[in-house]
């Protein structure tokens, strides 16, 4: 398991809306995925894991609750699978409000959305 804290919105590390993302293999405990997101002290935490037919589940946790939609969440947790897992566009995540689908798009192009990434080892 690896977790990444990803600025939406911007370009830039330390401004936007930031948002965990952990990348898991199996579904982790909802006591320790909200022990985790009470610890990253973040308005939300997503989880994402991969299913066999390469589409991936979305889960996002607030300190208090897990939550049924977080948009923000949902695009950092994109722009790390496309930045370290290599993912496909469009990804297709099953979530809690049913199928959400995230497209890339170049730099520059309408509806193009930014997101700065640092992992827990260090800024990249």
């Amino acid at each position: 398991m690896r977790m990444y804290q990803v600025d939406a919105f911007t370009d830039r590390l330390f401004t936007g809306n930031p948002a965990a993302v952990l990348v898991l293999d199996d579904w982790l405990p909802d006591e320790l995925m909200l022990a985790i997101t009470q610890e990253n002290n973040l308005a939300e935490t997503a989880f994402v894991k991969s299913r066999p037919d390469g589409t991936w589940d979305l889960r996002w946790f607030a300190p208090a609750h897990e939550v049924d939609f977080c948009g923000h969440a949902t695009l950092a947790t994109a722009h790390i699978l496309f930045t370290t897992a290599k993912a496909d566009t469009p990804l297709v995540f099953h979530t809690r409000v049913g199928e959400l689908r995230v497209s890339r798009e170049a730099p520059g192009a309408r509806g193009h959305r930014h997101a700065a990434a640092r992992d827990r080892r260090g800024f990249r």
